[in-house]
């Protein structure tokens, strides 16, 4: 079952095909081929460009998932952590596919205490030509974002369960942390 579109992007499509049709009688009607050439370049362009956008603007308004019970937890052993919760289609059309997206900020960037060393990467001559030749990196990234696909097919009023584990930075503290989900 493949929920790309719903009724609401067949409309828009419809509409948008008939803007497109009368632009072609509008340029099939003009007398210089090169107007006529322009007018049919400009409203194909026209129609594609507002397909597209119309798509992502139906699926803003018709698509609506909502993410409840969020957990999470370390597991030390083996460096990762993971992410429990449910999500569930709120809007009244099915989703094709649910993103779980989670964005995890170490300490100084999320209480503000940002320091020169949270940004300072070393560099210099010789580190320019030792970098080339050795995988070791002397930076650490203080920002982690992860997407996960955690639903397929939601109907309207269901609700799924989802686990996601990722790999957890061990100089990671006082983490803080920003999940939200978006539907497809």
């Amino acid at each position: 079952m493949s929920t790309l579109f719903n009724v609401w992007h067949y409309v828009v499509f419809a509409i948008i095909a008939l803007i497109f049709v009368g632009g072609v009688i509008a340029a099939l009607k003009q007398k210089k081929s090169s107007i006529k050439i322009s007018m049919l370049f400009s409203i194909t362009l026209i129609s594609v460009f507002l397909a597209v956008f119309s798509v992502f603007v139906v699926d803003k308004y018709t698509k609506k998932v909502e993410l409840s019970k969020l957990k999470n937890k370390r597991i030390l052993s083996i460096e990762k952590i993971v992410y429990t919760g449910i999500v569930k289609n709120v809007g009244k059309y099915p989703v094709g596919k649910v993103v779980f997206s989670i964005k995890l900020v170490n300490k100084g960037h999320a209480t503000g205490n940002v320091k020169g060393g949270n940004f300072y990467k070393p560099s210099g001559f010789f580190d320019f030509f030792t970098s080339i030749f050795s995988d070791e990196r002397k930076s650490k990234p203080q920002t982690i974002e992860k997407e996960f696909v955690v639903a397929r097919n939601l109907k309207p009023g269901q609700a799924k369960p989802f686990r996601v584990y990722f790999r957890y930075p061990p100089y990671f503290r006082s983490t803080a942390q920003f999940a939200k989900v978006y539907a497809h």
